[in-house]
């Protein structure tokens, strides 16, 4: 006969869950910290980049330029810069461009693509804004959060609290601004004081290739560099280092 009072009702315990023992052994359990450093590595590394990006570099640095264009100038984060023409500054900043950072044109409708990639800049890492207009501004700052370097062209004369608000920005993002027309404080001036073309006869032909003179205001004496911008090989060069052939020559 069944004695039910002898059975116990309770539920019958549980074994306790235990931590995956580790290796005890010297050798296996290196071989664990090896495995985990790496993951480990790449996450402080993430976190340093995005509190650097909220708080600001703790100093500037250098961009990377054409090689015809290092002689010019050298553009460095945190720092604005004003120029006087379009080709100029996307000469600037194909450097950067090409070194893999992101570039953002603002207020530049007649930007011209085929001239731009000609020029070196990666049109799959570029933000084109062609009409911003009265929020050119916001719109310039809210850039900086992706891209290293924004050529902007504002529609209007830009004030000095403007421009320092948007420089500490510049600061914070570790970011650089060349600005098509003036800019108030800028680090840097550039303009064209000299410019001809070569390729064109008697009436007839075409433009092969462009001699300028670039003129840089940057807290000194005032330079002069002479550029092809470009040469008869669609580069970026300094003269002084560029060969032309005897019929382009005689052609211009």
């Amino acid at each position: 006969m069944f004695d039910y009072k002898r059975v116990s009702l309770r539920p019958a315990p549980q074994p306790a869950l235990q931590p995956a023992p580790r290796s005890t052994r010297p050798e296996l359990r290196a071989a664990e910290l090896r495995e985990q450093r790496p993951t480990t590595r790449s996450r402080i590394q993430e976190l340093q980049q995005r509190v650097q990006r909220m708080q600001g570099p703790a100093v500037s640095r250098t961009l990377e330029s054409l090689p015809g264009m290092s002689g010019v100038i050298q553009l460095r984060t945190g720092e604005a810069y004003a120029v006087d023409s379009p080709s100029l500054a996307t000469a600037l900043v194909a450097g950067p461009s090409q070194a893999g950072e992101w570039i953002a044109f603002v207020g530049i409708p007649d930007l011209g693509f085929e001239a731009a990639a000609q020029f070196g800049i990666d049109l799959e890492r570029t933000v084109v804004v062609p009409h911003p207009g009265e929020l050119w501004l916001s719109v310039t700052a809210g850039l900086l959060d992706v891209a290293t370097v924004v050529v902007v062209k504002p529609p209007v004369s830009v004030g000095a609290q403007q421009a320092e608000r948007l420089k500490s920005r510049l600061r914070m993002k570790d970011a650089a601004l060349v600005c098509c027309g003036e800019w108030p404080r800028s680090d840097a001036t550039l303009t064209i004081t000299e410019s001809s073309w070569l390729g064109l006869g008697c009436g007839h032909g075409r433009l092969t290739a462009r001699r300028v003179v670039v003129s840089v205001r940057q807290g000194g004496p005032v330079r002069h560099v002479s550029l092809w911008l470009p040469g008869v090989d669609q580069q970026i060069a300094e003269r002084d280092h560029e060969v032309i052939t005897l019929s382009v020559a005689q052609a211009g």
